[in-house]
């Protein structure tokens, strides 16, 4: 008998970067739910698929591309920022495919600028999507997750995160987005902890961001040269090659998708140019990363366990 295909939430997938995700994951033997706001009646799209990064594509062209090649896809709308809305998504998405192994976070909202002209609306949707939607999400999905494989009901769950490393140049021009962003980053790295404390080996997360700006949503602009772009297939490469890798190899690690590549024996990244022979891109992020590690870092001191105490209380 045949092996179940695994089954993915990839939230933030209705354009750019996410549908490639989506696309290419089907493409790979995942059963795919594509989650997003946006959604349409996919088949009056004219054309057909639309421009991948334009309005027109939605989680439900996105799908009707996944099943017409030949995959299986799901399209379930989802606002991150309703906790209750998200649990109804995955509790959907594991009555549909009956399991559930890997998350893939690349929702987010964007506003480049510095603190003084970032308005609190748009801090407080920042962080509402991207930290609190990324920690509502993983919330909801763990459950599932741990109860994959043979680990004991430990798991053997994956969950990729869009984020970046953290560094201090990230800062500048874009501290409010930092803020979130590296609040995800910090969720990659706090749950691998707790992946580990609890034995959970073949369970990981990480965070990855683009070393090189890629051809998304975002990038449709005027200032932007396109022999600048890489194609969204080098970040939907990276993740397949994540999900493949070791759990240990991975978990709690924030990369970059050309660095993991590299280090996955990849040598040809002309191919991921978006202009062919435009020469390879400028890279946005820094070659060398600096270690968050410290002398101390495995002595927990006295750890306390808010969930003890409240129970001890009651």
């Amino acid at each position: 008998m045949a092996a179940e295909k695994p089954v993915a939430i990839v939230v933030g997938a209705s354009r750019g970067i996410g549908r490639q995700v989506a696309i290419d994951l089907a493409k790979n033997g995942y059963r795919v739910v594509v989650a997003a706001k946006t959604t349409s009646d996919a088949s009056a799209s004219d054309p057909f698929p639309p421009n991948p990064n334009s309005p027109q594509s939605t989680i439900n062209t996105v799908a009707r591309e996944i099943t017409e090649a030949g995959g299986e896809a799901l399209a379930l709308q989802v606002d991150v920022r309703d906790f209750e809305n998200t649990e109804d998504m995955v509790r959907k998405t594991v009555q549909h495919y009956r399991r559930l192994d890997l998350l893939v976070y690349n929702s987010g909202a964007i506003w480049w600028a510095s603190v003084e002209k970032t308005p609190m609306k748009r801090f407080q949707l920042m962080q509402r999507v991207n930290p609190e939607g990324l920690y509502g999400c993983v919330q909801a999905c763990l459950p599932h997750l741990y109860e994959n494989g043979e680990n004991g009901g430990k798991g053997e769950g994956r969950i990729v995160v869009i984020s970046p490393p953290v560094y201090s140049r990230f800062l500048r021009g874009k501290t409010a987005y930092a803020i979130g962003k590296w609040g995800m980053s910090a969720l990659t790295m706090g749950l691998a902890m707790d992946f580990n404390r609890e034995g959970r080996s073949e369970m990981a997360i990480t965070s990855l961001w683009p070393a090189a700006a890629i051809d998304s949503a975002a990038t449709q602009n005027v200032d932007t040269r396109r022999a600048e772009l890489r194609k969204p297939t080098i970040f939907s490469d990276a993740i397949l090659a994540i999900i493949k890798a070791p759990a240990t190899e991975v978990n709690g690690r924030c990369l970059l998708d050309e660095d993991f590549l590299r280090e996955q024996g990849v040598t040809n990244f002309s191919q991921y140019d978006l202009v062919p022979g435009g020469g390879p891109p400028r890279r946005i992020m820094p070659a060398e990363l600096p270690s968050l590690r410290v002398r101390e870092q495995d002595d927990e001191g006295n750890r306390v366990d808010s969930t003890s105490r409240r129970a001890a209380k009651l």
